[in-house]
């Protein structure tokens, strides 16, 4: 069963609730955030193997380029441009959709791969950790994504901790749910975030809980949205330093015993709401 933590917006504790859910569970982690990858911080894997992720980009041969410009008025991503004596790529624009391959009348255009990020795969006792890391300054994270979640485990619980917000990557990454957590907080962000989140899932139909992270009992708009909405709690993590504390210092909730009783009663609400 693949189980994806999402959140509307960043900074609300998703990968706080990840790391601490995958533990409890046994359950193997696998961090979406390719943009921002911090999980194995707090589960310090180890034997940890890496795999670059490759996309293809055209070549051009400029020997055999009669100048047409098919290819630029095809590529609909803008990738390609007309200059004086060459056709210019620009290759972080790629999409490796192929279509100027298509329509160049003379065979000048083939591809050949590049580099945009890697994925790491290690161990923790009997738990598989795997995370994608997207290279700096690289615009598309959805390759990374693909051969992150292209073969994860078929038996078991996978824990997947997805990128912040609603974005493609997180569609992507739902792609694979069987059941999502959300992680919001109650400020007036974290309720028009969570708003989007839930209509996200809502929309793919994947059934789904919430965990409040940063708790405070006054905040009364979103305790009528989530009455209204008639969603499931999962659990309450309150709003302390020493979380922060500890967290600063990659170190889970778990090593704290109020906290490890929290997530306890999240675990079990979990077995019984979404399991």
């Amino acid at each position: 069963m693949n189980i994806v933590v999402l959140s509307g917006k960043g900074g609300t504790g998703k990968t706080t609730v990840s790391t601490n859910l995958s533990l409890l569970l046994n359950a193997n982690y696998i961090d979406c955030d390719v943009e921002e990858p911090n999980g194995f911080i707090f589960l310090n894997p180890e034997k940890i193997n890496e795999k670059q992720v490759k996309v293809e980009i055209p070549k051009i041969d400029d020997d055999k380029c009669i100048l047409c410009g098919n290819c630029v008025k095809t590529c609909k991503f803008n990738a390609l441009a007309k200059g004086k004596d060459k056709i210019i790529l620009f290759e972080k624009l790629c999409h490796s959709c192929g279509a100027c391959e298509l329509v160049c009348p003379t065979g000048a255009i083939e591809y050949m791969k590049r580099v945009t990020g890697v994925v790491e795969e290690g161990i923790k006792g009997s738990m598989l950790l795997k995370r994608g890391i997207l290279n700096i300054g690289e615009p598309m994270a959805v390759p990374i994504l693909k051969e992150l979640l292209s073969d994860i485990p078929k038996k078991g619980i996978n824990l997947l901790d997805s990128p912040p917000g609603t974005s493609c990557n997180v569609v992507n990454t739902l792609q694979y749910a069987d059941r999502a957590v959300l992680v919001t907080e109650p400020t007036a962000f974290g309720l028009h975030d969570l708003k989007m989140a839930v209509e996200l899932v809502q929309s793919l139909n994947v059934p789904f809980g919430l965990i409040i992270n940063k708790y405070d009992k006054n905040n009364e708009y979103l305790k009528k949205y989530i009455e209204e909405e008639k969603i499931n709690v999962l659990g309450y993590i309150p709003f302390r330093r020493d979380i922060a504390e500890n967290y600063s210092k990659g170190q889970t909730l778990l090593d704290i015993d109020e906290y490890k009783e929290a997530f306890q009663n999240i675990k079990r609400n979990i077995e019984e709401v979404l399991l």
